[in-house]
Order: structure tokens, then sequence, then C-alpha cells
């Protein structure tokens, strides 16, 4: 089975985690079922940016995001060359390494109203 470690974060996970999980499972689920509060504030479904991570060791093995998930990435602050949102990172069969930014954009809760 793959192993997922989440880099500690101040915030969400100080001390990291790392756990062994079956292929397909989700890293926003994951990361939520570990009590890791990563942010979703549309709920998972590709509409904010919340839950952007960077995959630090397995990106080559990821299905490549798609243009909606794209798109959404040119929104999130630290973007690099490995982000994706967390909410649409499958787990195949490697070993992933993920990190959690320090910040994240909630576009809803933090445009002018």
């Amino acid at each position: 089975m793959p192993l997922v470690t989440f880099l500690p974060h101040e915030k969400f996970c100080p001390e990291g985690l790392s756990v062994e999980v079956e292929p397909g499972t989700n890293i926003l689920e994951l990361a939520h079922d570990h009590h890791i509060e990563m942010e979703s504030a549309c709920g998972g479904v590709k509409a904010c940016t919340t839950c952007h991570c960077i995959v630090r060791k397995g990106f080559d093995s990821l299905e490549e995001a798609d243009e909606l998930e794209e798109d959404m990435l040119d929104k999130a602050w630290g973007l690099e060359a490995q982000s994706r949102l967390g909410c649409q990172v499958i787990v195949g069969d490697q070993d992933l390494t993920i990190e959690i930014p320090k910040y994240s954009l909630n576009h809803a809760a933090e445009a002018p109203h």
C-alpha cells in the first residue's frame, strides 16, 4: 500500500503524519480523516484554492490536473510546479509526500463585501 506523508505544518499538523492508504484515496478526505484541518471552502468541488497543496514526492505518479483545476491553481498563493488541489489528488500506487502551504486564499471569505 502507498504511504502518504503530510509534512509538518505549524497550524494544521505540527508533528506531520505518515499513513498507509489504499490506492484511490482522496488527499483532502484523508487529511480530514486524520484531523488535519486542510481547508475546503467549496466542499471539495474544485471551486476554490483553500485545499492547495504541494506534492513534494510522487507528483509524476498522479493523473494530470484538468483545465478547471489548473485555472483554480492560477489563483493559489505560493503556486509551484508541483501544486495541486487536495480535493483532486487521488493516491495511485506510489508514495506521496504532501506539503500544506503556510497560507491559503479563501476567495469567498476574503473578498470585499
